[in-house]
């Protein structure tokens, strides 16, 4: 069974078939969010500490740190930014990380600053994050996210995203990095430009799963783009695409109605024994309080959150 290990300091979760869903929360992300950009590049970090506190306590299995607040300069200005923004979360809470960026020195930074074994984000099947990435993967004896395009984009062709995925697979086996730990992101297109978008997906992932064995990853609300009321699409979305057999997302966990369809697809898919997150979560619901919602309890994230409290796409 493919399992893909990411730990930090001191907590360890596994990402696989046969384990719950892996939430990586994606908040902190300074893509779209001016305020936050504003507030890193002046050294002030109360956002992100207040989102990291969030979306440890809705659940999140993983965290996504993101420090990309501008093009200008990106390689000498976002490696010191990201190094600060992973001690600061690192500070804050021990669950294992993601370190998202596209720029190579930074991922390198943040590698030498990480704790633990945290999940890089991400190579793509172009030649020069190929040889860029990988060799830091074998490395730092890390995982990585594997996203579906090439020098040719991204194609709509849910195929040739497939066979992006192999590539990216058998060059990081000539680098010794086996498949269990690339983690495929097959690309989720916008339902509402391409109305064949979730069964595209769907379709990919069960060849991910049966023919390369690898975990999968996505920006889910990517599937909502442009649509109104898009929690109820990404909901409806989530048990459908666990059913087809993603492992993880890059979500935002702070969604009660999101992480109700995980929990309840936990438990559906056997990944939640005898309900008992579900009941440790919801055993004190009050129906219509905050809107529906519900504030997660210490137990929230059951073995893999423990008892604390993508991409690049966030939702509105």
């Amino acid at each position: 069974m493919t399992r893909t290990v990411v730990a930090s300091a001191t907590r360890e979760i596994v990402i696989g078939f046969d384990q719950p869903f892996c939430v990586i929360g994606e908040r902190i992300n300074p893509t779209g969010r001016k305020k936050l950009a504003a507030e890193m590049i002046a050294g002030d970090f109360s956002t992100v500490e207040k989102d990291v506190l969030a979306q440890v306590a809705a659940g999140a299995t993983m965290l996504d740190v993101n420090a990309g607040v501008t093009a200008v300069n990106p390689n000498e200005t976002e490696p010191p930014l990201l190094v600060r923004t992973l001690e600061i979360v690192q500070g804050l809470t021990d669950l294992p990380l993601s370190i998202d960026s596209s720029v190579t020195a930074a991922i390198e930074a943040g590698l030498q600053v990480a704790k633990g074994r945290p999940l890089i984000n991400s190579v793509t099947g172009e030649e020069e994050k190929l040889e860029a990435i990988l060799p830091l993967v074998k490395k730092y004896n890390v995982p990585v996210v594997a996203i579906s395009n090439d020098e040719t984009g991204i194609s709509e062709d849910p195929d040739v995203r497939f066979e992006v995925a192999r590539k990216i697979v058998r060059r990081a086996a000539d680098y010794g990095i086996p498949a269990h730990d690339i983690v495929v992101d097959p690309l989720v297109m916008p339902i509402g430009a391409m109305g064949s978008a979730g069964q595209q997906v769907f379709r990919l992932l069960r060849r991910l799963r049966e023919e390369l064995e690898v975990n999968t990853t996505c920006g889910l609300s990517n599937i909502s783009f442009g649509l109104p009321h898009r929690h109820g699409i990404n909901a409806a979305f989530i048990p459908m695409v666990i059913a087809a057999g993603m492992t993880s997302a890059i979500m935002n966990p702070c969604r009660p109605q999101e992480m109700e369809a995980v929990r309840g697809a936990n438990v559906l898919t056997g990944a939640d024994p005898n309900c008992g997150e579900w009941i440790m979560t919801y055993r004190d619901h009050k129906p219509g309080a905050d809107g529906g919602a519900v504030a997660a309890t210490p137990a929230s994230g059951g073995r893999r959150g423990g008892r604390e409290g993508r991409r690049r796409s966030q939702a509105s």
